[in-house]
């Protein structure tokens, strides 16, 4: 274990320990008031879920991904999304609904969301596919698009839930990990053509699959400029009383659990909302360090991905980048009223079981990656010394 925790990124590491750590403090102060007066729950309900959460996936981290060597990954990905499949058309009827949404199997002790696990294992997917594919030689062009496709198949099943923020960043993550394989980039011209094909027809099929790609509420949404215009609307509340909340605080905000917008002004306010509480309660200065962390965090991630030594390693790792990047985009952007709101979490600050083990563990597999690299790189500095 010593042998391998030194070769990991540290600094990777510490920032998920300390964003773990506050963001259990953030959940507890945003959730007090909620659990009691909307949930009727105990004040520590979400913080022990979280920290569950937050404990089981760094135990699995520690003792199972980072020593699971990359290259066995292709035994599961078959399996794996095919369940990921099942499991997303099943949703379609037997999916607890809320808000006129399907995204999770209620089973009881746990909301499942398959969504969130379909980023993990399509960026997966997309590694062992395409690492495979570069080793065969006189490959079609139309044998790159098949994973892509697969990824796009599982893209419009969340679509059809609906659930357009997840549909938005899982298509971004496959788009740009596409353009980024290098024999994509040698034949973008007529990769570009098929593509252009393959959407209309993907288009086709949504149209005229008898379901909304967006209900009438998910529609409002894109209503999202000047939203405390309509403060009385859906269109409205919610980002107008996060921009009271974020006014609120000021430089150095008014105080740990000292928020006022957390009394059900903001329902949501220890999941997508939670950035204005902390704004709110500790100042918008501590908001320009948790952006200057995630800037930190997606660089060690990059920095690694520019490193790999294979392009397995760089797909996964890049693929983590582009899922924390479009997370923290999208939920930022939408509180402050930049894009349309589409309800998806911060990453570690925001509850929420399915999301926080898929990211850890995603995290933990790029710190796999870094480890692989150096093994690597160490052999052949090996193997050029001793010839």
């Amino acid at each position: 274990m010593k042998k391998i925790f030194g070769k990991m990124d540290i600094w990777l590491l510490i920032l998920m320990l300390i964003f773990s750590i506050f963001g259990l403090i953030m959940i507890f102060s945003a959730s007090s008031v909620s659990t009691v007066l909307r949930y009727n729950v105990p004040q520590y309900h979400f913080f022990l879920r979280q920290a569950i959460f937050l404990i089981s996936s760094f135990i699995a981290g520690f003792l199972i991904v980072i020593r699971f060597p990359t290259s066995k990954y292709k035994y599961l990905t078959p399996l794996a999304i095919l369940a990921i499949i099942v499991a997303l058309i099943g949703l379609l009827v037997y999916g607890k609904l809320t808000n006129n949404v399907r995204s999770w199997y209620d089973l009881g002790f746990f909301a499942l969301q398959p969504s969130e696990f379909a980023k993990s294992i399509v960026i997966v997917f997309l590694a062992v596919s395409y690492s495979r594919l570069e080793k065969i030689k006189n490959v079609k062009i139309e044998t790159y698009l098949i994973p892509a496709a697969i990824g796009g198949l599982v893209a419009i099943l969340i679509a059809l839930q609906p659930d357009f923020g997840t549909f938005a960043i899982l298509s971004g993550i496959i788009f740009f990990v596409f353009i980024s394989i290098p024999f994509v980039r040698k034949n973008f011209g007529k990769i570009l053509k098929v593509c252009t094909i393959i959407g209309i027809i993907g288009v086709a099929f949504l149209m005229f699959s008898g379901k909304e790609l967006l209900n009438s509420r998910q529609l409002q949404r894109f209503q999202f400029k000047e939203p405390c215009n309509r403060y009385t609307e859906d269109t409205g509340y919610q980002v107008c009383n996060g921009f009271i909340a974020i006014h609120n605080g000021g430089l150095f905000g008014v105080g740990l659990g000292n928020s006022s917008q957390k009394y059900l002004y903001l329902p949501e306010s220890h999941t997508d909302f939670i950035f204005p509480i902390i704004v709110e309660e500790l100042g918008a200065l501590v908001g320009v360090l948790i952006i200057i962390g995630y800037v930190i965090m997606l660089y060690r991630i990059f920095r690694i991905a520019k490193q790999a030594e294979n392009l397995r390693l760089s797909i996964l790792a890049y693929g983590v980048f582009l899922y924390l990047l479009f997370h923290i985009l999208v939920n930022l952007l939408g509180i402050l009223a930049l894009i349309p709101l589409t309800g998806v979490p911060l990453p570690f600050l925001s509850y929420g079981g399915s999301f926080t083990v898929n990211i850890v563990v995603m995290l933990f597999v790029v710190q796999r990656v870094n480890i692989e690299n150096k093994t690597i790189k160490a052999k052949r500095e090996m193997a050029n010394l001793t010839n």
